[in-house]
This record gives structure tokens, sequence and C-alpha cells, in this order.
């Protein structure tokens, strides 16, 4: 229900007589717990000017009560996080007590006069494995969106960890996964997707707005004020090729080497759109391998240009597969007040700034656009030895993620911040994580460099690290994103984690993705832990991985299309092996596949297809057995580009076995592709003592 303005004044009114101006301070609600109790927000000193301060939060929290655009929800979160915001304390001017005593009724009354009960739930506590471990007052409030990896739903949850809004790209695109999406500022999703990649927008119901296909399309992309996309993508050139522009044969892949470029596209209706703007890698190289080749110089005096034996020589490897993706560019930013963007090539573990005005033409050489340097790079930062500045005692950035400047108006606004990951090739790298805040040299357009030295800052302003360095280790994916707070939200992608750090290093707000490949995880620990990575702490993982995530704050334009009443808790919400041992144990199958050790069948009843493997008892050694499936397409043709040479999808699924008073049984599940298949290679394996047996079946399908 929404109130109308008057009702929302005149019960504040009422509340502030009784409570009176006395002046003293006061301590706003936070349910800290998960709304099972009310903690107390910690008094902040008010500044000088108290009383406009205080007017000014007064004037905020009754325009979030009153906004017809949002539903109660939305509204009682930007009201409550300008609650906790607000100066616990005040000067004694009379103003000053009676903005001190209205705004305090109002926050005491958030949940009466919105309509709303945050508390309705049971207490999340630290017993938790999965969900929302931690909620500190010092919390940024607001709306956190992520999809699990190669899964077909994206989630928004509450400050609370309920799911707010959930969009399901199953229907209107059969077959394929999110590698991960950001919410418009109209409520629709832009969605990278893959098999095969490519970027579309989705309405709040899931519905496809627009697509635009490209097989290149990889790890990022950005909607830019204009309304453009800004895509990544990838083409590759021949082991001739990179070796007629100087690359040192000795490391060059006998499939070439795989190499970044920028398109900037104009949508145009339903699909597809206009390449207004390009800008590639190729087009800035320098080598000092091969002086009869083009390109050739000192990479010392032309850090502007990409050494192209960097990083395949300074790493020892000889063709490797990995070198075959070259730049390995994961991430992009765009700056509209200085019109450059930020790149993050990973395998040179540094971040590039590029001009964006200069025209594609421009973009090819090297003058041109409001920096004077057309696509040549403006600024680098993270590993001076890539052009020959440094040493391994410089190098700052280790395989770095999320690259990016953060935006005007919050803390830090225009610096640059980083998730540095700390691996790098095998033999380097460092063994923790850190997310950096750096100050670029900024120069107009340009940036300062002393000659004959590497950019600067020598080194962050500011770090988050573990008390323990080796405690905290993502050696893949993740990301960083400065909150209006100051905290900052910090995505440990191969451990599902999601949290919020205080610029003290502290943590106020913590979420564990309690999903494994399209299955919720219950608090018990029934999703089997696998490693799925080694690292320096050697941590079980249970494949939740994110590769991004976003916060939102309440007053977002993008949530005011989405009803976002709260719903489940995702690690409460029944999942597909609590329907398939149902129907194991009701005897309810589905079509029986083959005869093994585990029996097969296949359910085509439900929401997706799937494979059931059932077996009771189960026998101790096989409960430690990992399922391989391979799947055979009846049209090879639907295969990720990937896969198409080797003829089938490889799938990792879901193993898991409990003792129960029924006795111990065995059940796993697979969910099979949108694609027709022809048929399937299944089985079970122990590693280091080999395979418990096979089975071959011809779905035809």
């Amino acid at each position: 229900m929404r109130l109308p303005r008057a009702a929302v004044i005149c019960a504040a009114v009422a509340a502030a007589a009784i409570v009176g101006g006395t002046g003293e301070s006061w301590r706003a609600a936070a349910y800290a717990d998960g709304g099972a109790s009310a903690r107390s927000q910690t008094a902040v000193s008010a500044p000088d000017d108290g009383g406009a301060t205080m007017q000014a939060y007064a004037l905020r929290i009754i325009r979030a009560l009153t906004d017809r655009h949002a539903n109660n929800w939305v509204r009682y979160w930007q009201a409550r996080a300008d609650c906790q915001a607000a100066p616990a304390t005040h000067d004694a001017a009379p103003r000053s007590r009676v903005l001190l005593a209205l705004t305090a009724s109002i926050c005491a009354q958030l949940d009466a006069l919105l309509g709303v009960n945050p508390a309705a739930y049971p207490p999340r506590g630290d017993e938790r494995g999965v969900g929302l471990l931690l909620n500190e007052p010092g919390a940024a409030l607001g709306y956190t969106l992520f999809a699990v990896r190669d899964d077909q739903k994206a989630y928004l949850i509450d400050p609370l960890g309920r799911v707010a809004h959930t969009w399901n790209i199953k229907d209107n695109l059969p077959g394929r996964s999110i590698h991960h999406a950001n919410l418009l500022d109209n409520g629709n999703l832009i969605i990278m997707v893959n098999t095969p990649r490519a970027l579309v927008e989705v309405d709040p119901r899931g519905n496809v707005v627009w697509q635009y296909e490209d097989l290149g399309l990889h790890h990022d992309f950005l909607k830019m004020p204009n309304g453009n996309m800004l895509l990544l993508s990838a083409a590759r050139k021949t082991r001739e090729q990179a070796i007629a522009a100087g690359a040192n044969p000795e490391f060059v892949h006998e499939n070439g080497i795989e190499y970044d470029y920028l398109v900037e596209v104009r949508t145009r209706g339903a699909s597809g759109g206009e390449v207004v703007w390009e800008w590639s890698v190729w087009d800035h190289l320098v080598q000092d391998f091969d002086p009869s080749k083009p390109n050739y110089g000192d990479v010392s005096e032309y850090p502007e240009l990409i050494d192209i034996n960097f990083p395949m020589e300074s790493r020892g490897m000889r063709r490797s597969g990995l070198l075959s993706d070259w730049t390995h560019i994961n991430a992009i930013d765009y700056n509209p007040e200085l019109d450059q963007i930020m790149l993050s090539p990973r395998h040179y573990s540094e971040l590039w700034i590029i001009d964006h005005s200069a025209t594609t033409a421009e973009a090819r050489g090297h003058s041109g656009g409001n920096g004077g340097m057309g696509g040549d790079l403006l600024y680098r930062w993270g590993n001076p030895r890539a052009y020959g500045q440094g040493d391994a005692d410089d190098q700052r950035l280790f395989w770095q993620h999320q690259t990016h400047w953060i935006p005007p108006g919050l803390p830090g606004a225009g610096d640059i911040l980083v998730f540095n990951n700390g691996k790098e090739f095998p033999g380097y790298g460092r063994p923790y994580s850190s997310v950096d805040e750096l100050i670029p040299p900024a120069d107009g357009y340009r940036y300062r460099r002393a000659e004959d030295a590497a950019y600067p800052p020598d080194k962050p302003a500011w770090t988050y690290a573990a008390e323990t360095p080796a405690d905290f280790y993502a050696p893949l994916m993740s990301g960083a994103q400065r909150l209006p707070n100051g905290n900052t939200l910090i995505v440990d992608s191969i451990a599902g984690t999601i949290f919020q750090a205080t610029p003290d290093g502290k943590t106020a707000w913590k979420y564990v993705v309690p999903w494994h490949y399209r299955f919720s995880l219950w608090q018990d620990g029934r999703a089997p832990a696998r490693l799925t990575h080694r690292s320096p702490i050697d941590r079980p993982l249970i494949k939740n991985d994110v590769y991004r995530a976003s916060w939102y704050s309440p007053d977002y334009a993008g949530l005011r299309a989405l009803d976002l009443a709260p719903g489940a808790y995702l690690e409460d919400t029944p999942d597909l092996l609590d329907w398939a041992r149902a129907a194991v144990l009701a005897g309810d199958f589905g079509e029986r596949l083959a005869d093994s050790d585990f029996d097969i069948y296949l359910d085509e009843g439900g929401d997706e297809n799937i494979l059931i493997y059932y077996k009771q008892p189960c026998a101790s050694s096989a409960a430690q057995a990992e399922f391989f499936l391979h799947i055979i397409p009846a049209d090879a043709r639907d295969l990720p580009a990937a896969r198409q040479e080797h003829g089938f999808e490889n799938r990792d699924f879901l193993f898991g076995g409990r003792g129960r008073a029924s006795g111990d049984w065995c059940i796993a599940i697979a969910p099979l592709p949108g694609y027709p298949i022809d048929r399937i290679r299944t089985g079970q394996f122990v590693r280091g003592e080999g395979q418990l047996w096979r089975a071959d079946i011809q779905l035809g399908k």
C-alpha cells in the first residue's frame, strides 16, 4: 500500500512530538542478522554544518518514502540507507534538534510507514554455509546481481539475501547459458550468452528485445552513454602472419595467435547493428626480435606500442596452447569525460588506456584524437617489464580483472580500481589476491611519465587484502566495485563469494552463492566439495563460480521497472536433486536407458531434460567417483565452436551421496542441452584408480 505524502508527514510529526527535541544522539535500526532482530547503527559524529546536513538527509528520506515511481521495498531500502548514513549527533541549534528528532522518528518506523516487514524471516546465523552469512550495520544497502556461470538464470538479491527478481532465458534462448549480465536503467538486462556467443537484451520477463551474434565475443561489454554497445571480440592470425609481424617463431603456436579488438555497435531493430568504430591490438605492435620484419625497434623506446613477443618470450613458453590466446583482454571500461577506454590484457598483467575520440582510421595509426596518439596506448600500468622499463620487482599486477575508473559521485571518483588476482604463468605471480586503487597521473588527455622510466604511480593508493594475504586468493575471474558509502564490493569468483569490504579492510556483508551448475545448495553441505583450481591454500570448492557481480543502489532507475517484493532464499528453493531423489524413492524414474553399475534414466517431463543416475545401496568406493558425460549432437554445428573439432561436448555434472536412516544411496543428475542429441557416452572413474564403468547410449532424439 502506498501511503500519501500527508500521512507520512503527519506520522513523522506525531513521532517527533513523542520523541521530543531532546538533542540526544540516536541510533538507527539495522537488521544486521538478516532481519531476525534489530541492531544498533554505530553513531557517527555530525559535520560542522550539522543543521544543513540533517536537512539534506531529512529531505532525502521524505522523498524516498513518497516516491510514486518505486514500490514499497525499493523505497524502504533507499530510506533505510539514508537513515544509516544520517549524522547521529548535531549542534545545539533548535532547528537541528527538530530535524534530528524528525529524521530519527521516521527512521524508527520505516516498517510501519511503508507496510513492510523485513524481520519476517528466520534468522540466518553464522552456522550457515551458503547464502547470506554476514550483514553488519556498515554494509551498503542495495541489490546485488549475479549469474552462476553456464546457468540460464540471473538473480537479483536484496540486502537480506532474498531473491528479489529472476531472469530466466531458458524458453526464449533455449540451449544458451549466461556468462554475466548488467542491469540497464530501463529494467532490462544485457547478457553475454554462450554457445554460440552473443549479446542479448531481455526485458524483466526474459523476452528478447535485441540480440547481436558475434562468435568472437568474449569476456566483457558495456552500454555507452550514446546508447551504442562496446564489445570485446577476438580473431586469429595464422602462425605465418604472426611471424611476419615479428613474432619469435620459437614461441608461436602451430594454430597461430588469437588477438583482441574492440567494436562499437549502433543497435538496430531487434537484431544486429552497425559497427561505427573499431580498434585492434594488431595495429599497434613493436618487436625487437627480427630487424627484417615490420614493427622493429627498441621496445623500451615505444611504451605506447605492444611488444608482440611479450608475454611469450618472458615466460619461456614453447608453442603453448595457452599462448595461442595471446593478449586475453578480459575487461573494458569507458570514461565519457575523457572519451577514453580502459582495457585489461591479462597475459600482459597490465591495464591499458586508449583514445576513443580517434576515428576508426586514426585508431589504426599513431596520430589523431584528443590525445594526439591515434590508437596507441595513452597509459599502461602494472608491469613495466612489458615495455622494457622494469624487472620482476617492479611488477604490480598479476593476471588482473575488471579494471575500471571509479565513477563520478563515489569515493575515489576518477581513480582506477582493479581486482589483482595474483596468478600468472607457471613460476610467476604471487600467492594471494588483492583489490587495488591507484591514482592515474592524468595530464589533460595524456598521462605523465618521466623519460626512460615506468608510468607512475609506484604503488596503489589503497589496497584490500586479507590480514594473512594467502587467505584470500582468487586466481581466476573475479572483480570489484566501489559503493556509495565507501565500501568495495568484491567478488571471489571461483569460491562463489561476494562481500563488501570497508575502507579499513573489515567485512561488512558476505554472501556465498548457493548454486552449483543449476542445482541449489542446502546448508548441510550436501554439495560435494571439488577442487576446481589448485592454489597455495588448496581450498575445496563447490563450483558455484560467478564471473562477476554488480551492486545497485535502491534509487537506481533500472529497479523501478521490476517487481521487487522479496521472495525466497535461493538456498531454500527445492532443487533438482530433491526432485530426483523423490522420483527414485517413489519408483518414478522416467525412461530407462542402460544397465551399468548405475541405472540411468532419462526424464523429459520436468523443467528441462535430465539424466538421472541411481544406485542403492551405494558402495563406498563409488561414492568417491566422478561422472563423465560426452554429448554427441545430431549436428556438430550445434556444439560450441571450441568443441566442434572434437565432435562432442564434455560436461561436468553433480554427483552426491548421503547416508540416510533408510540406508545408503547414490544419485546424480545431469542436465542435457537443448539441441538434438544423437548419442551419449557416460560412466564413472576414480582419479588415480581408473574407470569403474562406461555406457554408450543411442538417443537419436
